[in-house]
């Protein structure tokens, strides 16, 4: 059985976890400036929880599709004091800081983060493998090419699934070479990939369990949904409720979604069916 261990206590995947979003960001693609005051952070961190949430991803830096570029000391401030916050209100939380830099995720782990959450798979900060190593945290590596401003033009593959794929044994490998013991794979829906991308890695998500570690998807509210179905991101929870499905269907470990509700519904109802 595949499982982390987090602030000391291990959490295992037997039952599919859900991860709850908290993007303190202006510009996040469909929650942006929702949670800016610390009033609205914890009353949302709180819902999450008890709606049934595991973990809860804290983000100060957007990673849509051209995002602008966020000093460092701003991202520090976004996220640190959030972190700090929320472990004095829910000690009980497992706290994700979702980052590429090593110094965010240094920080934010000595405020209370449990596990870092990193989009670039330590490929945008050399020292985020050797810092992860240090901190002894799980982490949790995505594959994109590029950067957030330029990954949209960098998706050319001749077989997704496998190049997806070929990326992870090798940044896996560089992280256990570094030190790193809890890993888990992001397939990156939507970063550096097409809708057709997007949805061959879904068809094929089973075959990440050749891996061996847990493995975070990531579909809430994407463009591969609303632009689908011809609808708003606001009109877009049906649709990720449905991939969702079919995602736990092929073997996915946590479900990271801006609703969590609506998606521990889902794991439970596959779980009924005793099919993970």
């Amino acid at each position: 059985m595949q499982s982390i261990s987090c602030k000391g206590l291990l959490t295992d995947f037997s039952t599919p976890r859900v991860m709850g979003i908290l993007n303190i960001t202006p510009d996040s693609f469909y929650d942006g400036s929702k949670f800016l005051s610390e009033t609205a952070i914890l009353r949302h961190a709180e819902k999450m929880l008890n709606d049934g949430a595991t973990f809860i991803d804290v983000g100060g830096y957007s990673s849509r599709p051209d995002a602008k570029e966020v000093p460092l000391a701003d991202e520090l401030l976004r996220v640190v004091p959030v972190i700090e916050t929320l472990t004095k209100q829910f000690p009980e939380a497992v706290l994700s800081i979702d980052t590429f830099r090593s110094e965010v995720a240094k920080q934010s782990v000595e405020a209370g983060a449990a596990l870092v959450n990193d989009i670039s798979a330590g490929m945008l900060d050399k020292n985020m493998l050797t810092s992860v190593a240090t901190l002894q945290v799980p982490y949790c590596m995505m594959h994109m090419r590029g950067t957030p401003q330029t990954m949209q033009t960098l998706a050319t593959y001749n077989n997704v699934t496998q190049e997806v794929l070929y990326y992870f044994s090798g940044r896996i490998a560089a992280a256990r070479k570094a030190g790193i013991n809890d890993i888990l794979a992001d397939p990156g829906f939507g970063f550096a990939k097409t809708i057709d991308q997007n949805f061959e890695l879904l068809r094929t998500l089973d075959l990440f369990k050749s891996l061996d570690i847990p493995i975070l998807v990531g579909l809430s509210r994407k463009s591969m949904i609303y632009k689908t179905l011809g609808v708003t991101q606001q009109e877009a929870l049906n649709g990720t409720t449905a991939l969702h499905s079919i995602a736990l269907l092929k073997g996915a470990s946590i479900l990271r979604v801006h609703d969590v509700k609506e998606a521990v519904e889902v794991v439970q109802l596959m779980q009924s069916m005793d099919v993970h």
